[in-house]
């Protein structure tokens, strides 16, 4: 049985069989050690972040427990690719994507004229967080046109991810064949990405794309 760590665009945790190209986290523990499985609470901290699956050999078990303190240890998460995590409202991490977090943050400071801290940037994005309670954000065809490569939308209950012109339909397995914008009904579509992380793609941050997505 898989454990309950894979993060769809939503930002909502399921447990299914693929693990993804990342890992991260939401500031600390929200798991039992004890059953492995998830607390009431869905993040710890303001600071949800997105981690490599291997960092200088260090070794880990999921869902467990603090070696050194006993307690429970923070939680990893799972997601299918970067875009996949800005979706659901992580940023970059400082400690083992240093050069990666310090592009998002510069490329946030750019595009929004301000000289926000890593600390303040988690603020904004937990004010648009679809799983914190934000609103989704309506959007028509000419909207998605005008989102940046590596936004996602959703429409009739299935997720999509901008790249190139077209629509990828995501799923935990990977991404679908490009679709274009006028096969989408205006009427129900939302944008799922938090809109300070669309600022920070618009300013050109390159996220990583699953094989899937195509060269």
């Amino acid at each position: 049985m898989p454990l309950q760590n894979r993060v769809d665009p939503f930002g909502e945790i399921k447990a299914v069989p693929q693990r993804g190209m990342l890992m991260g986290n939401r500031g600390g523990a929200i798991h039992d050690p004890e059953t492995k499985t998830l607390l009431k609470r869905k993040w710890a901290s303001k600071a949800w972040i997105i981690c490599v699956c291997e960092f200088k050999g260090k070794k880990r078990e999921l869902m467990g427990r603090n070696p050194q303190t006993g307690s429970a240890g923070w939680t990893e998460l799972f997601f299918l690719d970067e875009v996949t995590a800005l979706a659901a409202g992580h940023r970059p991490c400082f400690y083992c994507r240093r050069e990666r977090a310090t592009d998002f943050l510069g490329r946030h400071r750019a595009a929004t004229g301000t000289q926000h801290s890593a600390p303040e940037l988690d603020d904004i994005l937990h004010s648009q967080r679809l799983a914190t309670g934000a609103k989704p954000v309506e959007v028509d065809r000419l909207g998605l046109s005008m989102l940046p490569d590596g936004a996602m939308f959703s429409e009739g209950g299935a997720d999509f991810a901008i790249r190139n012109g077209r629509a990828l339909r995501w799923s935990f397995s990977g991404y679908g064949a490009p679709m274009a914008f006028d096969e989408f009904d205006a009427d129900e579509m939302c944008i799922v990405t938090p809109a300070a992380s669309i600022a920070v793609l618009a300013a050109g941050y390159a996220p990583v794309w699953h094989p899937s997505a195509g060269p």
